[in-house]
């Protein structure tokens, strides 16, 4: 097959990644950008084909709770409680690497970050190549993370050896990431499991400290083209939208009536905002509870990466 090249063969897909390929690879989060864990060429792949600066980790994907143990020296109580209730499923926990994980993967960290996605096909591949496989989104390093294989392929074409179609994401943003290295968690980025599921089985440290430690935590990220604005209700919205000069379009969009719903589609909204030729998306946010606070998290850094990439 062609690099770049959509298709749903899973034998295929392991095989490229067995050779030292990358792939666009289905999750029920986004799509990612997938290489063998084990191969730091490949891996490498990854940060030039995304323009990913180094030092930023990635996350590894398992097809196991099991096998997720196996790739720390110290796994936390709070990862193993984490793990049993959440996994397979949209969250991503932090703990000390075990002594043979890459430093590639790890941005030079001595902590790796780990999940096992909820999601078939990625299973699939991930108990046929027997290994981790570490993926960022498949996009271009800050802009707005895929969630079909269209996406990928619009985005990368070409530079990826296969995409393999996993159907839309169910779920349509990135994973909660734990950090379970300390003694206290801390969540580094909201996700599909919220902040509320969390705190009810463990503490949670409220304040995020220090330098980035994991994806998604720079002010700038996920953004599209066009100008993003945030507002606080419809109203608000419109009330921006008839200010707008003639020359100027603009587009709506409501995230606050079913927050579950939207963040299905979010992504796939702003990039058609794109593809339309739109010059200002007003997106209305949705409260900041459940998946709610991650929606906002997404909006508020694209919002601020749209406007700088505007000066």
């Amino acid at each position: 097959m062609k690099p770049g090249s959509i298709g749903t063969d899973t034998d295929h897909a392991i095989e490229v990644l067995r050779n030292g390929g990358v792939i666009g690879f289905p999750t029920e989060t986004v799509y990612g950008l997938a290489a063998a864990a084990s191969n730091s060429v490949a891996v490498n792949r990854i940060f030039e084909i995304k323009g990913r600066p180094r030092n930023h980790p990635l996350i590894v994907h398992l097809n196991s709770l099991t096998e997720a143990r196996h790739w720390s020296a110290d796994w936390s109580a709070s990862a193993e409680i984490l793990g049993a209730l959440f996994w397979p499923g949209p969250l991503t926990v932090i703990v000390t690497k075990a002594l043979n994980v890459h430093q590639e993967v790890t941005g030079g960290l001595e902590t790796v970050a780990l999940r096992v996605p909820n999601h078939a096909v990625a299973l699939e591949v991930l108990r046929g190549l027997e290994g981790g496989i570490a993926a960022p989104s498949a996009n271009k390093f800050g802009k707005v993370s895929p969630t079909t294989a269209e996406h990928v392929l619009a985005d990368l074409g070409s530079e990826v050896d296969y995409i393999l179609d996993g159907g839309p994401c169910s779920i349509g943003l990135e994973s909660t990431i734990v950090d379970c290295s300390a003694n206290t968690i801390q969540i580094l980025r909201p996700g599909g499991i919220s902040h509320e599921l969390i705190s009810q089985v463990l503490p949670v440290a409220e304040q995020v400290t220090g330098p980035s430690r994991a994806s998604g935590m720079l002010d700038s990220h996920y953004a599209p083209i066009c100008r993003l604005t945030v507002v606080a209700n419809v109203n608000e919205a419109q009330s921006l939208l008839e200010t707008q000069a003639a020359n100027q379009q603009a587009r709506i969009i409501d995230g606050s009536s079913d927050p579950t719903l939207f963040a299905t589609q979010m992504y796939s909204q702003l990039r058609q905002c794109d593809d339309d030729g739109i010059d200002q998306a007003i997106v209305v946010l949705p409260s900041p509870n459940g998946i709610g606070h991650a929606i906002r998290d997404r909006l508020l850094k694209a919002a601020h990466g749209a406007q700088s990439q505007s000066h």
